[in-house]
């Protein structure tokens, strides 16, 4: 009988296992904590980031392809949950061209696809595209805030 409660004890005061987070690259899904936590760890920022909301409510990003892992504290600095965090590819309206080493990655809408930046494709088409949409976004900053 003791053996029980000592048991049941120390399961209730472990750390929440969430069953893992699952999500595509360049996704964001919301994590929703059974405690307050102030305090969270990513194992593999480059693969998934956190952003905490407030004390129970968290956006988890994936970033990159891969598994890590996510742990969050409390105010006493006790662990309260742990999970996996797997990022895959976007899935549907992807298409990937593969010409012999060189490899790019399409979005596709409808009847029309575009290329997409995704890491594993070529350097010059991956590099190519990033540029541009870099100068995509200082245009549109540029633009912003002579309008105001």
């Amino acid at each position: 009988m003791r053996r029980a409660f000592l048991a049941a004890a120390l399961f209730a005061s472990a750390p929440a296992q969430a069953a893992s987070v699952n999500l595509a690259m360049d996704e964001v899904h919301t994590l929703t904590f059974k405690k307050p936590v102030a305090t969270v760890y990513v194992g593999n920022p480059a693969i998934a980031d956190i952003t905490m909301i407030d004390a129970r409510h968290a956006f988890v990003q994936g970033k990159s392809f891969g598994r890590t892992n996510m742990v969050a504290l409390n105010a006493d600095g006790a662990q309260v949950f742990n999970t996996a965090i797997m990022v895959t590819g976007s899935g549907a309206g992807i298409v990937t061209l593969n010409r012999g080493a060189q490899r790019v990655t399409y979005s596709c809408a409808g009847t029309r696809c575009e290329p997409t930046a995704t890491p594993g494709d070529s350097t010059e088409s991956f590099q190519q595209l990033n540029q541009q949409a870099t100068q995509h976004e200082s245009a549109a900053r540029a633009a912003a805030t002579t309008s105001r």
